[in-house]
């Protein structure tokens, strides 16, 4: 289906246009019928499907047909991450340049009192995550009174990170359900999905883009079984060889990362690494860096990859396989964006292994196998030592809290303290022993090996 046979306003049919759009993906051919008549819609689709388009030449369309402005914002937009809350606001810039709408996205880590004065200055579309827009609120700065149109993004996402009791805060505080439209997607249409679907939107209809369709169709997957130690020496192979312009690397746990993001850059690799923890500023100008290309590895943990959204990207490596079988869709939807074909390689070590039946198993087909020469294994590379666990001081333990790496791994035995620096425990008091107790002992030396004493009653 063409854009062009929806009946949409010449203002949104130009921006769609200019985004270099043509033909619907199956995500929107199935969305916008239905959506464009005004009904609730709640969509199963993995990152890369064209969802955002979806939901936003929809949100435009409606906000269009009636161009009453106001001070309050007329559309909601919710994600669970800032990097999607950013990039779903520069595809709104594109999609409804000509519309005339105001846009703002909401979010934590970057200047306070500008976001603040931009909705006291007045909004159309509001695109936020829950914490900071719950902030903005509380303070009455602005309302939610006249919200026409809702969108809850990667739903599924908010319950992971703990966000749900903020959504709920937040959509308790909005028009009845019946007098604005609302759609909802998740890469998963799970009950716990559904139940919040069916308790904020009315009676919604269900699409589906299944995870085999989007994976199967533009991504060239491959897989190679490697020991632990062989992993980097043919990673280091794979790019010399391919040469790959815009790679994503996914690791499971932060100190993986930074080991690996050692190891590229000592080896003539520049990379960078972003996590959950990195702080916003710096996230966001490693991810400029690796848009614009003077940045060519980007390496990243699952906290940060549902968030990602960056066309471009050439190559997806999951260094690490990753443990839900969920995220092995959204690590590899990162490639082949917006019609593009791209390349993803895995690297399956003894862990590995352990994920790879339930992956094959969730889409449907297996990873074809490759098996690399011996002369795709660079031996001659430079080492560089394996970063220390992180000490949690508030609980004592090595590597508790976010990025640590023990997930998979049992408990650690108690180190042994080496005299250069252990802490050597303060003298514990001799207890004091008192007469009686010392008649007892003495008592005890008489009792003859296997006799009873007599027992005495006074």
């Amino acid at each position: 289906m063409r854009f062009d046979e929806l009946k949409l306003p010449e203002q949104v049919l130009r921006g769609i246009a200019e985004s270099g759009f043509i033909n619907c993906t199956p995500i929107q051919e199935q969305t916008l019928p239905i959506s464009l008549s005004g009904r609730d819609v709640a969509g199963q689709a993995q990152t890369g499907t064209g969802k955002t388009a979806a939901f936003l030449i929809t949100l435009f369309t409606r906000l269009m047909a009636d161009k009453t402005k106001g001070a309050r914002p007329r559309a909601l937009i919710l994600a669970p991450t800032r990097e999607l809350v950013v990039q779903i606001e520069a595809d709104a810039q594109k999609l409804g340049a000509h519309s005339g709408l105001v846009i703002q996205a909401i979010y934590g880590g970057v200047d306070y009192m500008k976001q603040k004065n931009a909705l006291l200055d007045g909004a159309d579309v509001i695109v936020g995550t829950p914490g900071r827009l719950i902030d903005y609120l509380k303070q009455k700065v602005y309302s939610l009174k006249e919200i026409e149109v809702l969108v809850i993004d990667e739903a599924d996402r908010m319950f992971d990170l703990g966000f749900i009791a903020d959504l709920r805060f937040i959509l308790r505080r909005l028009p009845p359900f019946e007098q604005r439209q609302n759609m909802m997607f998740s890469a998963t249409l799970n009950q716990r999905v559904m139940e919040l679907a069916y308790e904020f939107m009315n009676s919604p209809e269900k699409v589906s883009v299944t995870p085999e369709k989007m994976t199967a169709e533009r991504v060239e997957q491959s897989l190679y079984h490697v020991s632990r130690k062989e992993k980097f020496p043919l990673l280091l192979g794979l790019l010399r060889r391919d040469g790959m312009e815009r790679t994503m690397i996914f690791i499971n746990t932060k100190r993986e990362g930074e080991h690996l993001h050692n190891l590229l850059n000592a080896n003539g690799f520049p990379c960078r690494i972003i996590s959950g923890d990195v702080e916003q500023r710096k996230r966001m100008k490693i991810l400029d860096d690796f848009r614009d290309g003077s940045l060519p590895i980007l390496i990243a943990t699952d906290v940060a990859s549902r968030g990602l959204h960056i066309d471009g990207v050439s190559h997806v490596i999951n260094y690490d396989l990753p443990q839900d079988c969920e995220d092995y869709v959204h690590r590899i939807g990162r490639t082949a964006r917006a019609g593009a074909e791209g390349k993803a390689i895995s690297l399956a070590d003894e862990d590995g292994a352990l994920y790879l039946e339930g992956i094959e198993e969730y889409i449907k087909s297996k990873i074809p196998t490759e098996w690399a020469e011996d002369e795709l294994f660079v031996q001659d590379y430079v080492r560089t030592a394996r970063p220390k666990r992180v000490q949690d001081l508030k609980h004592g333990k090595p590597g508790a809290g976010r990025g640590s790496d023990n997930s998979r791994r049992p408990a650690a035995r108690p180190a042994r303290s080496s005299a250069a620096t252990a802490v050597k425990p303060a003298p514990v008091p001799a207890a004091t022993t008192t007469d009686g107790e010392k008649k007892k002992r003495r008592r005890r030396k008489k009792k003859p090996a296997g006799e009873q004493q007599p027992v005495s009653v006074s």
